[in-house]
Order: C-alpha cells, then sequence, then structure tokens
C-alpha cells in the first residue's frame, strides 16, 4: 500500500511538471483594450512569459541536460519521458502554449494605435524576439506573421523558422533604432517596466546581447549566404555595448500569498515555508554531481546549487536508478535544490545572467566574429557566475580551471577545447536560471550526444541513440490549428532540428 502511495504523486506530476497549467496567472490572449495604453500593460506583458520561462524551461533544460534526476528515496519513478525519450505532443506542451499566450501582451504594446509610447512598444519588440527565439529553437517552423490576430485568424499559417529568425534580428534592430532616436515627445518609460525600470541604455545592451545569441546560433552553418550573411550582422556589433551585470525581473515578489511569490520559489514552496511535491520530486544527478565535485578541481559552486552534500560534495542520483531498497543504487540522501536555485519567495528572475554574456562574447572572439580578448571575456563569465551564486574562493577556482581542457579557457588549447571549456562553463552558470539555453546551446554545437542518456548499470533506458533535437508540435496545435500544423513524426524530431542545427 505504502509504494501506491508514492506512485499516485509521480503519476500526477509527470502529467503536470512539464507545463504551465498550475500558473493560475497566466495572460489571457485577448486583443488589449485601446484605452489600456502600453504603460499600464507593460508589467503584466514582462512577467507573463517568464513564469513559463523559470519554470517549465528550468524543468525542461535540467532533466534533458542530466544536471536532475528524480529523488528516488521519495517517489517510485519507473521511466518517465525525459529518460525514456518516448516524447508526445503533450510533452513540455506549456512551452509553446505558455510563450504564445501570454506573448500576445507584447504584440499589443507593439501594435496598440496611441502615439508617442515609442520605448515602450521597442521594449516589447525585443522581448518578444527573446520568446519567439525559443520557439524556433524548440519547434521549427512556427506561426508567427500571423499570429496573435485572435478571432481575426483563429488558424495561423506557419512561417519558415529560417525566416522569422532573420526577422526577430531586424525587429531587434528596430528597437534599437527607436532607442537610439527618441522624439521629444516621447513618453518616459517608469516603474511598470520591471526589468530595468525605464532605464533605455540597459535595454539597448540587452538587444545587442540577444542579437550577439541569435547570430552564433547560426554560426555552425557554412553556405554562402549565411556566411554572408553573418559577416554583415556581426560587423554591426564590433563597437556594440553588451550586457554586462545580470538582467533580473521582480515585480515585486513577496511571501504575502502564493500569487506574489517569485515563480520559481512559488513552483518549490508554499507561503508557508513547506516543500511541495515539485520540490521532493527532483534531485542531483550523479553525472552533473560528479563534474562538479572534481576531486582535482571541486567546483564551489556545488554548495550553491544544491544542498545536503555528503562530505562536502553533491550526493546524485543516475538518472532511471532506482532508491537501493528497489535494487538499485542511488545515494541514500540526495542532493537537492540551494540558494542559486531557489532562496525566498522575493528571489529576483533571472532574463540573462552576465555570465551568459561574457561567454557569448567569448564565443564571437573565439570565431573571428567580433574583436576582442577571448580568454578575459572567458574569465569574466566565470567570475560573474561565481559571484552571481555567492561561491567562495572564485579566482583560485578560475586560475585552476584554467589548466583544465573542456573545463577552462587557455590559448594553448585547440578551437573544440576552448569551444567545450565555454559550453561547459556556461552549463554550470545558467542552471538555476536558463538551463533551457543551455540544451538548445549544447545542440547547437553537438555536445549534447556526450551527455549520458538515462540508465543504470543493468541497462538502458531509452532505445533511441541521442536526444531530441526539438519537441513535437502540441495537442492544441493539431486539434486547433490542423490544417497549417507541419505533418512530424516522433522519429523527425531526433533527426530534424531547427534550420541552424547541422548534424555534427
Amino acid at each position: 500500500m505504502k509504494k501506491i502511495k508514492f506512485i499516485i504523486p509521480i503519476l500526477a506530476l509527470s502529467l503536470f511538471s512539464c507545463d504551465d497549467y498550475l500558473d493560475v496567472n497566466s495572460p489571457v490572449d485577448n486583443p488589449t483594450g485601446d484605452q489600456v495604453t502600453p504603460d499600464l500593460s507593460l508589467a503584466a506583458a514582462e512577467t507573463g512569459p517568464y513564469r513559463t520561462f523559470s519554470r517549465t524551461g528550468m524543468i525542461f533544460g535540467n532533466l534533458f541536460m542530466n544536471n536532475w534526476g528524480f529523488n528516488v528515496n521519495a517517489f517510485a519513478v519507473t521511466n518517465p519521458e525525459e529518460f525514456s525519450l518516448a516524447l508526445t505532443n503533450s510533452s513540455y506542451s506549456g512551452l509553446w502554449d505558455g510563450f504564445y499566450t501570454s506573448t500576445a501582451n507584447l504584440t499589443n504594446i507593439i501594435k496598440h494605435p496611441a502615439a508617442n509610447y515609442e520605448n515602450h512598444k521597442a521594449i516589447a519588440k525585443i522581448l518578444k524576439s527573446f520568446y519567439f527565439q525559443y520557439l524556433v529553437d524548440l519547434y521549427g517552423d512556427i506561426p508567427y506573421s500571423e499570429a496573435h490576430l485572435g478571432s481575426q485568424n483563429l488558424s495561423p499559417a506557419y512561417d519558415d523558422d529560417q525566416v522569422v529568425y532573420r526577422d526577430l534580428v531586424v525587429q531587434i534592430e528596430e528597437a534599437i533604432d527607436i532607442i537610439d532616436n527618441p522624439s521629444s515627445s516621447t513618453i518616459a518609460v517608469g516603474n511598470e517596466d520591471v526589468i530595468f525600470q525605464g532605464d533605455m541604455q540597459a535595454w539597448k545592451r540587452f538587444a545587442n546581447t540577444l542579437k550577439l545569441r541569435l547570430l552564433l546560433r547560426q554560426s555552425e552553418m557554412t553556405d554562402a549566404e549565411t556566411t554572408t550573411y553573418l559577416a554583415q550582422e556581426f560587423s554591426e556589433l564590433s563597437s556594440a555595448t553588451f550586457v554586462t551585470s545580470d538582467v533580473i525581473i521582480n515585480p515585486g515578489y513577496s511571501n504575502a500569498n502564493t500569487e506574489q511569490q517569485n515563480p520559481v520559489y512559488g513552483l518549490f514552496f508554499d507561503v508557508g515555508g513547506n516543500s511541495s511535491a515539485f520540490y521532493r520530486q527532483y534531485g542531483a544527478s550523479k553525472y552533473f554531481g560528479d563534474n562538479l565535485n572534481d576531486n582535482t578541481l571541486p567546483d564551489p559552486r556545488r554548495s550553491r546549487i544544491f544542498t545536503g552534500l555528503v562530505g562536502g560534495n553533491v550526493a546524485g542520483v543516475i538518472q532511471g536508478d532506482v532508491s537501493v531498497n528497489n535494487g538499485g543504487t542511488a545515494p541514500p540522501n540526495i542532493s537537492q535544490f540551494g540558494a542559486a536555485i531557489v532562496s525566498s519567495a522575493d528571489q529576483d528572475g533571472y532574463m540573462m545572467l552576465a555570465s551568459e554574456s561574457f561567454f557569448l562574447q567569448a564565443e564571437a572572439v573565439l570565431r573571428g566574429y567580433i574583436p576582442g580578448d577571448a580568454q578575459a571575456f572567458f574569465d569574466a563569465g566565470v567570475q560573474a557566475s561565481m559571484v552571481q551564486m555567492s561561491a567562495v574562493n572564485p579566482t583560485a577556482y578560475l586560475n585552476g580551471v584554467n589548466g583544465v581542457p573542456g573545463k577552462g579557457f587557455s590559448s594553448a588549447y585547440t578551437f573544440e577545447q576552448n569551444m567545450r571549456a565555454i559550453m561547459y562553463q556556461k552549463n554550470v552558470a545558467l542552471t538555476g536560471a536558463n538551463a533551457m539555453e543551455v540544451f538548445i546551446e549544447y545542440t547547437r554545437t553537438g555536445f549534447i550526444d556526450e551527455i549520458p542518456l538515462a540508465g543504470v548499470p543493468a541497462g538502458s533506458a531509452t532505445s533511441r541513440p541521442h536526444r531530441q533535437r526539438r519537441l513535437l508540435y502540441p495537442t492544441t496545435e493539431l486539434v486547433g490549428n490542423s490544417a497549417n500544423v507541419p505533418t512530424l513524426s516522433l522519429d523527425d524530431i531526433f533527426n530534424q532540428g531547427p534550420f541552424w542545427l547541422v548534424e555534427q
């Protein structure tokens, strides 16, 4: 009877943990009335999609990157879809539904007829590009030019993913131009902007960094047209300024009630500080934990990313393993989330970390796209990550890790070794902020196939040779937009990715 009691929660979680159906405050996809001016709707437009980004995106990225495992000592886990890779049209459909629903508010701001809200519209263009990038990265072709038309078009056509990507760059450039050329009558953005509080130069740095990310996503492509395109676009960034401090979002998160909690904290704890089933469900994976523990150079961030360390080390579980009592090898106490992931109801949310910006610049210099010192950018990325996580001895770790190929950077290493180091450090830095980004980056570079698949010593938990390259279109599209949604099989998502994916 006791075993049944444990199985029921995990079945329930398998139905809901990958979607934002628990997010009771998701904005409704209805056109904003003309009387609701952009300043009145901006805060909601900023916080709405972040809930999906920070919750469903975090779970998605960390499980498929093998950073997290299941706490098999608390739940009887068999073979969830993240391990078996038996993905369906419901798998992580919350990413599609959540992003499309909540970014409609950004479209409404962009199209609002009221005059003099140019800066608000520039912000909306940047953020819409931020989230639509992920829709392309995860799904390929998507509704774009006909998206968010409401009752005017309930069956939007799908646009080519490369065309969408190129237009996202155009939208970012238009936003930057608006910021650079304000009119005397432009209404200033104030505290309704819960990300930069109206600092338009900060928005410009964020826009430049987002453009850098979009361009680097295409850097594995070697066709002549893309090569020419990237050379032109990167030349425009040669003197650009990028993000140098963490981009946070905080509309006033608090523990006053569940609706006001930081969405990550609210997923794991209630207002009384009691942990939820979601918190108890997950723990450190052995693969990620072993990388952090590293006997030759332990990572000081491990005690910030995870708690419940054993002898100072992360105690991780092999994805697909079971508890010792059930014949497995899982440790009796699996490390769970530390302060770098969840700490308080009022904790800041992270749109982009300074460390990611520095790692992007390090790669762009390494590939010869922009001028600068790749080593300095890499070092700054590691330092920024250590500071963001409040880890001890950042200088000692940095000095040591640069002597480890694949984890540290050096002019003496090969291009591939330095790329591995950038990606590895990006994974550690973003695990509590944007693990979805890391999964996509590892897919782009081909390193994703070196991440161990779920399995236990007795055998493999999946029959697939590698992880998926993208996701299946959700059931909502198959039902509501059947005339336009592309035909895609389960096998296809393991062999086909977005346009930027070049098989290694």
